[in-house]
């Protein structure tokens, strides 16, 4: 769940939490604690915090953000980072040290009534550990297991001697989305138990969840359950429905348990969730937490971290503490999504793995799965084993998913590019069978509702080779919208699928695929200008709309860019024919066939202005995925110099250590696996087995296949901390002298040693044709 597992095949961990450690400095191992490095806060100044973690009022997309003044509770389950509408944060507890006048009905109930500000100093956060104090003397600190999470209340030694503590439980979520709950209290123990239905943040339908609360540390003294600002001793149980008058403020109901006052002034309250039902969550609490013990929960979290992240070791002399920061958090991000819900579906029943939040795969291809195939190759088996578990259930594999319910589908149908991915990438456990039957569905059967999965205008696409702005498609249900986006993306899709066809020897299918992955060229206005602020560029030749008669329509290449109109391009009926992002940036997209695209651009000198031009301008927002891409895309013009060169103006001038150091939210680790996977030094081409070589951030990079447990090995000749030498003068890999600027996944399973020589100026290294990486069409 969104709470982090401490099962070793998980890329999960406990509690608020939780990092991607690795080793570093390869002289001293023994007294380098990545744990150090990571700071949970990186990023929260836009909402990007996760797990069993203190919710404030405002952005509280993922529970906390510091950029915020009141916390009104701390809940279990959060999404980190995913945009859009919070997510999660149900059942929601918080504790008061004191009802005034010693009468329940004084103490705060509702959610904005018992809102307390936070002291701005006092919040600490590490892998397994989140701690905030607020001004009504309560300290809160808290850490997780994989479906509990274990919370200690310490109430100030200001506060009067006899307290009378109260811990509520609340039937609300974050997105204030509940339909129904119900809370129950057992007089004899203060046991809180209850339910809810509640409806995901980003898609169709609704989920059931369930928890139970139990408590330790101070004598029970009553019991009751509240509604709205009014609580009652004599009653334990509550129920409440959303009929339509009902407000967010009136929306909070639940039960409570009070104290008499606690010789040490602590009060431990353990949270078990379950998707299957009451009992379940208060036997996963009862199995994960039976001893309450606080200290010894937090150790096995960071002792959970250390060994997941231990796969990776960094020589890290010289790299400034800041560095080492952005490293090891945007490591941390990498690996917090998707969840293992494995044994909480409550949907099918299922030998297979069940992974949720998908948050969406859209956003994840590109950097997240990618990054888990290298370094944890086992978890990003048993999400591809979910993925097509799903297919087997639900009829197609999701673009997005959450909460147990469809999400939207943004653009193309991307999980074929994971499916892709890992074939080339030899994953193991997979049945490839089933895989290709998923990805071809999505490339030739049209579903009901393609709004949240499959592909929509399909028809056309077979038939036109493009999706038309004025699409005709009777055939399903769906926003007609994005078909520059779409078309751009589905012959992306169909390309991989080819890939698939190819290896498995399905000679007609690949051609077939092969051929529409060309389809992108048939939005290619060969003539289309740009001008910005109000002189033409230099560049022709962008993607343009298209009708189903042929002609062209128009829209401003710089259109949804930063320069013009940039939140014009989203997920609704009005939202143009690019998807967070303009034509400037997905005339850019063809990674398969990049010799053609080069040509269509004017050759490759014509295409590095333009690249840089791209990345100068303020046309480009690295905060959306899309972007990652086009950072390395230098490497197929024959100058990976510039790669780096860019890599570096992204880090740290838009990732840093600060609480704004991330380029908007985190789109539940997309950002963090950007810079890991940059400072690493080998970018993968998502969908293909290509990895674009530039120097990583550190002496010397090692990663250890946690399967075959070969290790590969990035070594820096010549390296320079300041990094004003990032440039390859020479490679070689394992002695032998390498002169692409690109290897393949089998550097990561075999192992070997990559080493770069580098220098202050841009050298021939990796620039001759026969040195870029593959392209379908030949390169000039």
């Amino acid at each position: 769940m969104r709470l982090h597992t401490l099962r070793p095949e998980n890329i999960l961990a406990a509690a608020f939490c939780g990092p991607f450690a690795f080793a570093a400095s390869v002289s001293s191992l023994n007294d380098y604690d990545v744990l150090k490095y990571v700071n949970p806060l990186i990023g929260t100044a836009n909402g990007g915090m996760a797990k069993a973690v203190a919710d404030t009022i405002g952005e509280n997309q993922a529970g906390f953000a510091f950029d915020t003044d009141y916390v009104t509770g701390f809940s279990h389950m959060h999404d980190s980072g995913t945009g859009g509408s919070p997510s999660l944060g149900n059942f929601p507890i918080f504790a008061q040290p004191s009802c005034s006048n010693d009468d329940v009905n004084q103490c705060k109930w509702q959610l904005n009534d018992r809102a307390v500000a936070w002291e701005k100093d006092s919040v600490k956060a590490r892998p397994g550990y989140f701690s905030i104090s607020l001004a009504n003397g309560v300290q809160a600190e808290m850490t997780t297991t994989n479906r509990s999470a274990l919370y200690r209340f310490t109430f100030d030694k200001g506060l009067p001697e006899a307290l009378s503590p109260v811990v509520l439980v609340d039937l609300i979520d974050l997105p204030q989305s509940r339909t129904n709950g119900t809370a129950e209290v057992d007089r004899s123990t203060g046991r809180l138990t209850g339910n809810g239905t509640f409806s995901p943040s980003f898609g169709i339908g609704s989920y059931d969840l369930h928890f139970c609360v139990d408590f330790k540390g101070a004598e029970l003294r009553d019991t009751g359950a509240w509604t709205k600002n009014r609580a009652g001793i004599t009653t334990d149980s509550v129920s409440m429905l959303a009929d339509g008058t009902n407000t967010p403020a009136s929306l909070s109901a639940g039960t409570f348990a009070r104290f008499h006052s606690p010789a040490n002034r602590t009060i431990l309250a353990r949270v078990g969730v379950s998707f299957m039902s009451v009992d379940q969550a208060c036997a996963n609490a009862q199995r994960e937490q039976p001893d309450f013990d606080f200290e010894g929960t937090r150790s096995a979290a960071e002792a959970a971290w250390r060994k997941k992240l231990s796969v990776v070791t960094v020589d890290a002399s010289g790299v400034s503490d800041d560095f080492q920061e952005i490293f090891w958090s945007g490591a941390y991000r990498s690996l917090i999504s998707p969840q293992d819900y494995t044994g909480e579906n409550p949907l099918w029943q299922s030998d297979e793995p069940y992974y949720d939040s998908y948050y969406c795969i859209w956003d994840s291809f590109r950097s997240i799965h990618p990054l888990l195939t290298i370094v944890d190759p086992v978890s990003q088996s048993r999400m591809l084993r979910s993925l097509i578990d799903i297919y087997r259930h639900e009829g197609y594999l999701p673009d997005c998913r959450m909460s147990l319910c469809k999400g939207f589908t943004q653009g193309g149908s991307n999980a074929d590019v994971l499916m892709a991915d890992a074939y080339l990438k030899k994953v193991q456990d997979i049945d490839w069978n089933t895989a290709y039957e998923a990805v071809v569905k999505d490339a030739e059967v049209e579903p009901a509702n393609w709004n949240v999965e499959g592909r929509g205008g399909l028809t056309s696409w077979k038939s036109l080779g493009y999706i038309p702005t004025d699409d005709f498609d009777p055939y399903g249900v769906g926003t007609h919208t994005r078909s520059i986006s779409r078309t751009v993306e589905y012959a992306y899709n169909d390309f991989c699928i080819s890939e698939m066809a190819k290896g498995m020897d399905k000679q007609a299918d690949y051609e077939k695929y092969a051929s529409r992955s060309g389809n992108w060229a048939h939005m290619f206005k060969a003539d289309q200008t740009s001008s910005l602020n109000g002189s033409d560029t230099t560049f022709t030749g962008f993607l343009q709309p298209r009708y189903m008669n042929g002609t062209w329509g128009y829209q401003d290449p710089i259109f949804c860019s930063p320069l013009l109109n940039f939140t014009s391009c989203y997920l609704n009926p009005d939202g143009h024919e690019t998807y967070e992002g303009s034509s400037w940036l997905y005339t850019f997209y063809a990674p398969h066939d990049m010799g053609a695209l080069i040509h269509a651009l004017g050759g490759a000198d014509k295409f590095i202005s333009r690249l840089e031009y791209l990345h100068q301008s303020g046309l480009l927002y690295v905060g959306d995925e899309q972007a990652f891409l086009t950072v390395f895309q230098f490497h197929y013009g024959g100058r990976p110099a510039l790669s780096s060169k860019y890599s570096h103006f992204y880090i740290p001038s838009q990732f840093n250590t600060t609480v704004a150091g991330i380029a908007g939210n985190d789109d539940s680790g997309a950002m963090g696996s950007f810079v890991m996977l940059s400072m690493m030094g080998l970018w993968p081409v998502p969908g293909q087995d290509v990895y674009l070589i530039t120097p990583p951030y550190f002496k010397e990079v090692s990663i250890r296949s946690p399967v075959t447990g070969k290790t590969a090995t990035i070594r820096n000749v010549n390296f320079d901390a300041s990094y004003k030498a990032v440039y390859i003068q020479g490679a070689t890999l394992n002695g032998q002298s390498w002169t692409k600027n690109w290897l393949t996944h089998d550097f990561f399973t075999q192992g070997g040693v990559l080493e770069l020589t580098l220098g202050a100026t841009e050298s021939d290294w990796g620039t001759r044709k026969e040195d870029l990486p593959p392209s379908l069409s030949s390169y000039e």
